[in-house]
């Protein structure tokens, strides 16, 4: 549950100091580099267009798959997943965030926040 909210916690409630470390400082430099902390105080506040000028996407690209990593890592290490394909869920929710990412369209985000964007 720890690996859900931040990339590291659960390796380190599994004694894997090393590679929760690992995945900590990774996630720190993405959130850096992607100015994520930014854009979602921004988004909070309704400033969706400056929100998606300041975001840095091909950084952001890289998060879904170490969120999505670190918690299989974290299910793994717990000694979960003894089934031969419960790698899937993972998986599947890494490759449609990172799509998600990879395609934003501003006429969709325009339907969703017609309040804020006139």
């Amino acid at each position: 549950m720890w690996s859900s909210t931040l990339p590291g916690f659960g390796q380190y409630l599994n004694d894997k100091y090393f590679k929760g470390t690992v995945l900590f400082i990774i996630e720190f430099l993405i959130h850096i580099q992607a100015n994520f902390n930014e854009v979602i105080i921004l988004s909070f506040r309704g400033d969706i267009l400056l929100a998606i000028q300041q975001m840095d996407y091909p950084w952001l690209m890289f998060y879904p798959c170490l969120y999505s990593f670190a918690i299989w890592g974290a299910f793994k290490d717990a000694r979960g997943g003894k089934d031969r394909y419960s790698f899937l869920p993972f998986m599947f929710g890494a490759y449609f965030v990172t799509v998600g990412v990879m395609y934003p369209s501003l006429n969709c985000i325009k339907y969703l926040f017609l309040i804020y964007i006139k």
